[in-house]
């Protein structure tokens, strides 16, 4: 919600101000120019990029208008699921959660989490470092670098999608000029007509580049900028289960170790160490 208020003040200081200094909006209203604009910039997006990249960019267009799910609540499922799964393994044995990693949706623990569960990836994550650690033969040093290596091919992976719009973004007033200069075309091509069609061809083009520009840097760019965040919000879900892991390996005790995934959150969606407490408990 809060992206679509930047979206609304946007439109809002552009629409007011061009229409308090008395403009007429209607001057503005230039379907074609807006057809060779976004039109051009989505070809090149598909010349650059796998389809696979537009999927995705789809996908994230709701979570960046309404809110990434890597919230307070979500963290506190996250590090609630780690906790139950170190604890009865601590508890039991390794062996003990070997049935509630080879099948997580028929697992008592992880379905306590559905929103964990959802998140196929994460899940297969948390499921696959487990059994690693389960075969008893690797380091704390070894689990973390091989932690390292999986990151940081899943953020070159993450990442690839709003780095391609950034670069629509950057392209955008590049098309606003192509669009002004057909318009020019059409200009000199009547340029013996009536002054009242030629201001009006003139317009249009101008227009044109004032849409290439408002479209980078006033929608576009910022979304690609709320992309990377929300990327990084995710990674941060990774670096938390990461963090738990190593320590439990390293001989920590579950509640010890869930509070090195809890201090590797960011402040603005990290649980208190309570509130942590408190969720375990209701548990």
């Amino acid at each position: 919600m809060f992206k679509i208020i930047g979206i609304l003040i946007v439109i809002g200081s552009v629409a007011g101000g061009y229409v308090l200094s008395h403009g007429e909006l209607m001057a503005l209203w230039q379907p074609f120019e807006v057809l060779i604009i976004c039109g051009a910039a989505l070809g090149a997006f598909f010349i650059a990029n796998p389809f696979s990249t537009f999927t995705h960019v789809l996908k994230q267009i709701p979570t960046v208008l309404f809110g990434s799910k890597f919230n307070n609540d979500f963290f506190m499922d996250l590090l609630g699921l780690l906790y139950e799964l170190l604890n009865k393994s601590r508890r039991d044995g390794m062996m003990a959660i070997e049935a509630d990693l080879e099948d997580p949706s028929g697992s008592a623990i992880f379905t306590r989490y559905p929103t964990i569960l959802r998140d196929h990836h994460l899940t297969e994550f948390i499921a696959d470092y487990l059994r690693l650690m389960s075969s008893g033969n690797m380091a704390p040093h070894e689990l973390e670098s091989l932690f390292d290596m999986e990151i940081e091919t899943l953020a070159e992976e993450l990442e690839h999608p709003f780095h391609a719009v950034t670069k629509v973004a950057d392209g955008l007033p590049g098309f606003g000029i192509v669009a002004a200069v057909l318009g020019i075309v059409i200009t000199m091509k009547d340029l013996g007509g009536p002054a009242e069609q030629l201001g009006a061809h003139v317009a249009a083009a101008l227009v044109g580049t004032f849409l290439g520009i408002l479209f980078a840097y006033g929608f576009v760019g910022p979304m690609s900028q709320a992309m990377e965040h929300n990327v990084q919000e995710e990674l941060n879900a990774y670096e938390c289960v990461k963090a738990c892991l190593v320590a439990s390996l390293g001989g920590m005790p579950p509640a010890l170790s869930v509070e090195f995934g809890r201090k590797a959150l960011y402040a603005h969606s990290r649980p208190s160490f309570l509130e942590l407490e408190q969720h375990i408990r209701s548990r």
